[in-house]
């Protein structure tokens, strides 16, 4: 499997004309681990699959929030709810697990994935998300958010997580 690069999500940036903060770190592959803070709101990114992979989920959420999978599954009307695996995420978001990326949906062309915002997540604000590199985070607008969801026909639900 080739993996997406950063440029990836440079490029499509440029092509929405939306601006962003950069901010380079050490690697994240995980909220847990993170020993520093990032300026802005920032967000964690989940891809959750039902129990025959039907159905999956991107869930952004607050970078220390813990999701309750058997609410979310619930509230989603699923009966159960597991975090995909390294094999799904090379496949649908031609990424690494630890990297996960909302830019990852523009390789989800047949709209697998569908995307779940808590509502705990400030529209009014900054996300920051990492543009295929955990190194890396980039602020944007959440309405940029919005507006890179819907170039890449990907729907936002918002949902309590």
């Amino acid at each position: 499997m080739v993996y997406a690069t950063e440029d990836l999500a440079y490029d499509l940036l440029d092509k929405l004309q939306i601006s962003f903060d950069r901010h380079d770190h050490k690697a994240i592959t995980s909220v847990q681990d993170l020993d520093f803070t990032l300026p802005g709101q920032q967000v964690k990114n989940l891809v959750l699959k039902t129990k025959k992979s039907r159905n999956f989920y991107m869930v952004i959420l607050h970078d220390e929030k813990q999701a309750n999978l058997a609410d979310l599954a619930e509230r989603l009307g699923e009966k159960r709810l597991s975090f995909a695996c390294d094999e799904q995420l090379e496949e649908l978001l031609h990424v690494p697990a630890g990297t996960v990326t909302p830019f990852g949906l523009m390789f989800d062309g047949e709209k697998r994935i569908q995307v779940i915002v808590d509502e705990a997540v400030d529209r009014s604000l900054t996300v920051g998300f990492h543009p295929f590199i955990n190194s890396t985070t980039l602020n944007i607008a959440y309405s940029d958010f919005e507006k890179i969801m819907d170039y890449l026909g990907h729907s936002i639900r918002i949902v309590a997580c």
